[in-house]
């Protein structure tokens, strides 16, 4: 078995501290500071390039920061299997030869170690997971042949699969439709439930107001994080988003996020 980091008592979930990341003379992230509770469910909100991938992609240990801290329930990512990454779809190569089942159970692999076949209670998990995303009548279907909201389903699975206790979704509801949309977050309030601690970051700030305790806005530092409405409001928008905060003539606060993606 693969050594599994162990948890301390009484401390965060996660706890992150003056974290900073450039990128060859470019900041990514500027003394970033926060913590987060056990079953919190946080928005990550702000334009595009602004680091919300990278604080992902540090937070899972999957990226090394160039200095500050990273600790989950008290040591540093690695050796954790408690936290699920979920990137975006479109770096997933979805023509590759996985089974829905596949996937979910590659969320086991921690748990079984090194060449240690799948055994029935690791099938179990991989099929509870499936039934609680609703795609147990999918499980030996190509994962490109999938819709947007089943291919996050089923990553949703995959974490189920793997016990996570923290999982970070990477703009989850780009481009599904409204049905798909809600079912996700339906699945996220089942996911509260479990107790269960998600970070989401996500372009909808109506929908992270709506859906989300918390609410980070992020541009290589943390603009504003706090509950919804002592974030929302034109001073923070500004200082995030500059020139793409428009206002309608319903005085409805729009943004257009036309920049590269980071």
């Amino acid at each position: 078995m693969y050594p599994h980091t162990h948890h301390q008592a009484n401390q965060p979930i996660l706890d992150v501290q003056s974290l900073t990341v450039r990128y060859n003379g470019h900041v990514a992230l500027d003394d970033i500071s926060f913590h987060l509770h056990e079953g919190e469910r946080v928005a990550v909100v702000g334009p595009n390039g602004a680091g919300k991938s990278t604080l992902f992609k540090v937070v899972s240990g999957v990226l090394t920061p160039t200095s500050g801290e990273v600790n989950i329930f008290g040591s540093k990512p690695s050796g954790h299997v408690c936290i699920a990454y979920i990137p975006q779809r479109s770096q997933v190569d979805w023509n590759f030869p996985l089974s829905v089942a596949d996937v979910v159970m590659m969320g086991r692999s921690a748990k079984l170690g090194p060449f240690n076949w799948p055994r029935k209670r690791d099938w179990d998990f991989v099929h509870h997971a499936l039934d609680t995303v609703e795609l147990s009548n999918l499980t030996t279907r190509q994962i490109g042949q999938l819709s947007g909201g089943q291919q996050q389903r089923m990553f949703i699975a995959r974490s189920l699969a793997q016990e996570a206790e923290l999982m970070l979704m990477d703009e989850p509801l780009s481009g599904l439709d409204t049905p798909s949309q809600e079912g996700i977050l339906s699945l996220l309030d089942r996911l509260k439930r479990e107790n269960v601690t998600v970070m989401v970051a996500t372009h909808d700030l109506e929908q992270a107001a709506g859906h989300f305790e918390r609410i980070m806005l992020l541009n290589h530092r943390i603009v504003a994080f706090d509950i919804p409405k002592n974030v929302l409001h034109t001073d923070n928008l500004l200082q995030a988003y500059g020139g793409r905060l428009k206002v309608d003539s319903a005085g409805t606060m729009l943004v257009d996020d036309c920049c590269p993606p980071e």
